[in-house]
């Protein structure tokens, strides 16, 4: 079991990281000027970021099987592992931001409506899955199964969709980059 030291030192620090995050973005996204960071052109940005988004999906399917099949090191290690995929992601995804101009979605009609239904509460959950993720796996590691289990129930359906999400702005956003 954890001790409250422990608490005080991770609550706060989950906290911070979880407002710290979504400003940082924010900011990269609104950045007057863009910086090749990297010193070379990167266009393959959107494609890497679906890719990892694609297999986090799994991972987190995959994470949830084997929790309901009682095998909960490979559990463990699967939310681990798509927990290590959306860090990649995050930071590849601000060097992004900073790397090269938006670019806007050009599709009309219906599909329009669709794509910025989709883009707009995957932007959302995104920004609210942070703090969630992190206490859900802060409390899995330090063995409080019952604080893990009533968190995660809404860290799951809402990681997994901003996930596929992540995935289908791609691919509406495809034939524009």
């Amino acid at each position: 079991m954890i001790n409250r030291k422990s608490d005080r030192v991770m609550v706060p620090a989950i906290l911070v990281i979880s407002i710290l995050v979504p400003v940082l973005v924010l900011i990269l996204m609104y950045l007057p000027e863009r910086y090749d960071v990297l010193g070379g052109n990167f266009n393959n940005f959107p494609l890497f970021h679906a890719v990892l988004n694609f297999f986090t999906a799994l991972l987190l399917i995959a994470g949830y099987l084997s929790m309901r099949k009682k095998e909960l090191a490979w559990h463990r290690n699967l939310m681990i592992s798509a927990f290590f995929l959306s860090a990649v992601f995050l930071v590849s995804y601000v060097i992004s931001k900073i790397s090269n101009e938006p670019v806007p979605y050009g599709g009309e009609g219906v599909l329009k409506y669709i794509y910025f239904f989709i883009l707009i509460t995957h932007i959302l959950l995104s920004a609210i899955i942070v703090p969630l993720v992190l206490f859900t796996m802060y409390r899995g590691l330090t063995g409080e199964v019952g604080k893990h289990r009533k968190i995660a129930r809404y860290t799951f359906p809402i990681w997994l969709y901003v996930a596929v999400t992540g995935v289908l702005v791609y691919l509406f956003m495809a034939p524009y980059y």
